[in-house]
């Protein structure tokens, strides 16, 4: 899709301004310019040039930017607009430049005679499969304004969630990441002032003040290579995590935490009977939705199971028949699964569960905090107790001495 760069002026304010955006031609842009007041002094399309592309690049689209068009697209077609109109003002309406690009591009595939769910389709980066699958039924069952409005609160569902959980951790992370720096700073600056006195007496020094000193002297003659080392090793990790060994460890470890491993399960839990729930109103059939969710929930543990699930149904048995043999799933939920099965009723149902772990989670985020702060006073305490017995007792002994 064509990228312009323009100058323009506000007749009523006098402003300029100059800027990238997207349009789906200079006509078009023009006449928008002057529906807005604004006077064109130069206007060139620079679709293929370096400053386009890095645009493009330092702008990547957020999950934010995709809840708000979900979330606009939704009401558009809820309204009777048509598809093409509809993205074409919500080209105007977003204030990624990505998003924008992205859009006007969808615009064009569809009014050429495209699917919607075919050009969402063709970037797999930006809209997942469950996206994708749900937009295909609506479009499939004549109730794509439907299935948008239903999509679009699910997805501002998981993004308040995820919101939420990213809020949580800011105390924590923000006291571990003080710590860390001012531990650094005492053995790097401050324990080798307080212990070259210990050392010149001669006395001989508490195994624990010993290897104090050692660790400090380590760290101020090799700080650089104690940097390189970490680095090295978070690449190293991070390239681990991402094979399918890592991932199961990882992923295993989370489920295992204390206080977080919970978190994680009712995280997962959510997620499985949402997206399950959500495919299933949208028409989706029960085994292609299972598939879908195995890969959204995002652990292996759980898409593992899902896929069991899965194998099960097809072999002729019920839903819940893997779910209440795994000690990773609450007994209630195969239970309530199962009676939403007999009823007929299983994503009235599913519903019902995420609603319940929706919850759950909330209170144990809203409550974090407090759980947080008993072990980050132990590390503190414990810390304080290690510098009191190695270096502030065997000064306080040798002033005695005097």
């Amino acid at each position: 899709m064509p990228i312009f760069k323009y100058k323009a002026k506000n007749n009523s304010t006098g402003r300029t301004k100059s800027e990238l955006t997207v349009a789906l031609s200079d006509s078009e842009l023009i006449s928008s310019l002057h529906k807005r007041d604004y006077k064109i002094s130069s206007i060139a399309d620079v679709s293929g040039s370096l400053e386009a592309k890095i645009n493009l690049l330092l702008n990547p689209i957020k999950v934010k930017d995709l809840v708000i068009f979900s979330r606009q697209f939704s009401v558009m077609i809820a309204a009777n607009m048509p598809v093409v109109e509809s993205l074409l003002i919500l080209i105007d309406q977003t204030n990624s430049f990505s998003l924008k690009n992205m859009i006007a591009d969808i615009a064009f595939e569809v009014d050429s005679g495209s699917l919607l769910s075919d050009a969402f389709a063709r970037r797999p980066k930006v809209f997942s499969e469950f996206f994708i699958n749900i937009i295909k039924s609506g479009e499939t069952s004549g109730k794509l304004d439907e299935v948008l409005t239903y999509l679009a609160d699910e997805m501002e569902k998981s993004y308040d969630m995820a919101s939420k959980i990213r809020g949580a951790m800011i105390y924590p992370s923000f006291i571990l990441a003080a710590l860390t720096g001012v531990g650094v700073m005492l053995m790097v600056y401050v324990i080798p002032n307080l212990t070259a006195m210990l050392t010149e007496t001669g006395m001989k020094l508490p195994l624990s003040t010993r290897i104090i000193i050692a660790i400090s002297t380590f760290m101020r003659d090799y700080l650089i290579l104690i940097a390189l080392v970490i680095l090295g090793l978070i690449m190293a990790g991070r390239y681990y995590l991402k094979t399918e060994i890592g991932k199961r460890q990882l992923d295993t470890i989370k489920l295992r935490m204390p206080i977080f491993g919970r978190l994680f399960k009712y995280i997962y839990l959510m997620r499985f009977t949402r997206s399950l729930s959500t495919l299933l109103k949208g028409g989706v059939t029960i085994t292609r939705s299972l598939e879908i969710t195995a890969n959204v929930v995002g652990n292996v543990i759980y898409r593992e199971l899902i896929l069991d699930t899965l194998k099960s149904i097809n072999d002729g048995n019920p839903l819940a028949s893997v779910l209440e043999t795994n000690d990773d799933v609450p007994k209630m939920v195969p239970q309530m699964i199962s009676i939403g099965e007999r009823t007929g009723q299983l994503d009235t149902v599913l519903d019902k569960i995420t609603d319940f772990y929706s919850r759950e989670s909330s209170a144990m985020l809203a409550n974090l905090s407090a759980l947080m702060e008993p072990m980050i006073m132990v590390i503190m305490g414990l810390g304080v107790g290690v510098m009191v017995a190695a270096i502030l007792m065997p000064m306080y002994n040798m002033a005695s001495q005097f």
